[in-house]
């Protein structure tokens, strides 16, 4: 015998605040608060894209038009999950200007 195919989830997620320093969610019946110190892809976003918000799983959110996909174990504990993504500007190769001098003793290779 086979079970029956399960029905659309009933979990929601819903924001309800933004302010400056973040904005407020109600994930079944649980509020949360996800600051943009700790939430930085979300500064820039657009308050109808921060709306858009998803309940895929039980613990998982997601912000389709965004590309931005979170656990609630890392909304709930930023701590536990410092960022690992970090911007690194690409190193400046050095230019060698007219008529700057050589060391003695050392020539072109």
């Amino acid at each position: 015998m086979r079970s029956a195919k399960r029905g659309k989830s009933t979990s929601t997620a819903e924001v309800v605040n933004v302010s400056e320093h973040g904005f407020w969610m109600l994930v079944d019946g649980r509020e949360l608060f996800l600051a943009f110190e700790h939430f930085p892809w979300f500064r820039e976003a657009t308050v109808a894209d921060l709306f858009r918000a998803e309940l895929v799983e039980r613990e998982h959110l997601r912000w389709p038009a965004l590309d931005i996909d979170l656990t609630l174990g890392s909304v709930e504990h930023p701590e536990r999950f410092p960022l690992v993504s970090k911007v690194h500007e690409r190193p400046r190769a050095r230019v060698r200007t007219r008529g700057s001098s050589r060391p003695r003793g050392t020539r072109n290779r």
